[in-house]
């Protein structure tokens, strides 16, 4: 069973939305920290955002008052509301999960054109 599976990326114009998703298997979902990591070309990996299972956010500067993290620890699902979205969001998202061990998922694509 993979422990993380994106989904929801896509191509979309400068100004648009995407909603990623992040779904984890396994169990003890609801009190680990889940983050969403971006990748950009010729740059290295940067958090976006993250939530802890308490729901306490934290974002990266770049995407503050654009971007919603958010958790259903009922379904064990991360998501990742992106609104206003810029080319310089482009890159591949990656999840990961955070508690006893660390997983990282294999990314979604995002790509937003002027």
């Amino acid at each position: 069973q993979v422990p993380l599976v994106e989904s929801g990326g896509g191509l979309v114009q400068a100004g648009g939305s995407l909603r990623l998703s992040c779904a984890a298997s396994g169990s003890a979902f609801s009190i680990d920290v889940m983050g969403w990591y971006r990748q950009a070309p010729g740059k290295q990996r940067e958090l976006v955002a993250a939530i802890t299972g308490g729901g306490t956010t934290n974002y990266a500067d770049s995407v503050k008052g654009r971007f919603t993290i958010s958790r259903d620890n009922a379904k064990n699902t991360v998501y990742l509301q992106m609104n206003s979205l810029n080319p310089e969001d482009t890159g591949v998202y990656i999840c990961r999960r955070t508690g006893v061990l660390d997983y990282w998922g294999r990314g979604t694509q995002v790509t937003v054109s002027s």
